[in-house]
């Protein structure tokens, strides 16, 4: 099984979530649909714009948290290593 950590965001500039799953498809669709309230849900937070794989939880929790604690501009330059142009990466992982 594997687990993820991944970015979302509501534009470029706008506001970001840092999350951990192990069924990415499923927790971006109820971030997408708004199914469970929260920070998501208020600031419009759906477009997948970064994830990495890890093969056990605790790697991805670890991971998860050491995100959570870096400034914006880490994370950005973190997004924009592997997507420049913050596209939604939701299609291509549906797929």
């Amino acid at each position: 099984m594997s687990y993820y950590v991944y970015i979302l965001a509501s534009r470029r500039d706008g506001a970001i979530y840092v999350g951990v799953t192990n069924d990415i498809v499923r927790r971006v669709y109820e971030h997408r649909i708004k199914a469970v309230p929260g920070f998501t849900s208020k600031y419009n937070i759906t477009q997948l714009v970064w994830f990495e794989a890890y093969d056990d939880p605790t790697s991805a929790i670890s991971r998860e948290k050491e995100l959570k604690k870096w400034k914006r501009r880490w994370k950005t330059e973190l997004i924009e290593a592997q997507n420049p142009l913050w596209k939604d990466l939701y299609e291509s992982i549906c797929s």
